[in-house]
């Protein structure tokens, strides 16, 4: 029997209309265009403003994009998975919300928190269902409305985010197509450099931790710039490496879209040239787990049955990682 891998099969998207601009945030912080986009590469990033929606509301879509295009009853998915750092709610997981809405109930779901490198971890999670052969149809999501915790008035954090949901369906293949490998890492110690001080077990909202804006992110941004080039070249040119890879054998990098000098940085390592690079920070900014997926939505037309992908990304915590898989389909 051949071995079971966990293959994509279909991919689905969201991101909400509104466009937050860089020159709108000239009128918000002390910034400016040219600032923003020579040191971020981020142009204008997507804001879901609707009162009453939530980080469930840009999932939908994504799910229901995957169930239509692969004319599946959502009755037949086994599991949902959502990588997450802006939960409906601290409880329930927003992927029972997401698997209620959509009519998946027949799916088990729950979330992953691992911030941006959130869907390399449940990625890697969903394939080991299908590789066990116990479930045949997982779906994966990147999701965040990342707008419900910034503040802005910080300059620092206020230019990067968006919101966005990205998601694919993972079923089982015996041809050698699928998640192929990963390298996944974490350092706790991260935690002082990016993190939301507030909210959560150890200190409980209060009036007083409310009025000192300690809800929203906070971030050291030199310190993880420099821990987030070094952490996504070494995985990258790790999974290289170990599967005996060069830079002709690779296809696609899609990079986490936290910054651009991070990304021309990850591709160097690698020695990629531009093309192979997978970008659109400009238009969503940083989506924390849903740049990846939203990467591969926006250039699946252009994958071809048997690339060979590297996925990297590094986020808070700090967590990062790298998987290499072989495109299973083409959709030209």
């Amino acid at each position: 029997m051949n071995k079971i891998t966990a293959a994509i099969t279909a991919v689905g998207g969201y991101v909400p209309e509104y466009r937050l601009t860089n020159a709108e945030l000239e009128k918000m912080v002390e910034t400016n265009d040219e600032w923003i986009r020579t040191r971020t590469g981020i142009e204008e990033r997507r804001i879901l403003k609707e009162p009453g929606k939530a980080t469930s509301d840009l999932c939908v879509p994504a799910v229901q994009e995957i169930l239509r295009k692969k004319n599946l009853d959502p009755k037949e998915i086994d599991c949902i998975i959502c990588a997450t750092v802006t939960p409906d709610m601290v409880f329930p997981a927003t992927a029972n919300i997401v698997a209620d809405k959509v009519g998946a109930t027949n799916s088990f779901s729950y979330d992953i928190s691992a911030a941006c490198s959130g869907f390399l971890f449940a990625l890697t999670t969903g394939a080991a269902y299908i590789e066990s052969g116990r479930y045949k149809k997982v779906i994966v999501i990147g999701a965040d409305k990342m707008s419900a915790i910034i503040d802005y008035t910080d300059r620092a954090t206020c230019i990067i985010f968006g919101d966005g949901a990205g998601a694919v369906l993972l079923e089982a293949d015996t041809e050698g197509y699928g998640l192929i490998d990963s390298v996944l890492k974490s350092d706790g110690s991260g935690r002082d450099f990016l993190h939301m001080k507030a909210g959560g077990s150890l200190k409980p909202a209060t009036v007083e931790s409310v009025t000192a804006k300690e809800h929203y992110v906070y971030q050291e941004g030199k310190t993880v710039f420099k821990f987030a080039v070094v952490g996504m070249a070494d995985v990258s040119a790790q999974i290289m490496e170990r599967n005996n890879l060069t830079a002709d054998d690779i296809a696609w990098l899609v990079p986490h879209q936290a910054n651009l000098r991070i990304i021309d940085a990850t591709a160097a390592r690698m020695n990629l040239p531009k093309e192979k690079v997978m970008i659109n920070i400009q238009k969503y900014g940083n989506t924390t787990a849903g740049t990846l997926p939203l990467c591969l939505w926006d250039w699946e037309k252009q994958l071809k049955r048997g690339d060979n992908i590297v996925l990297a990304a590094f986020g808070g915590g700090f967590t990062w990682g790298a998987s290499l898989i072989k495109w299973a389909y083409n959709t030209a």
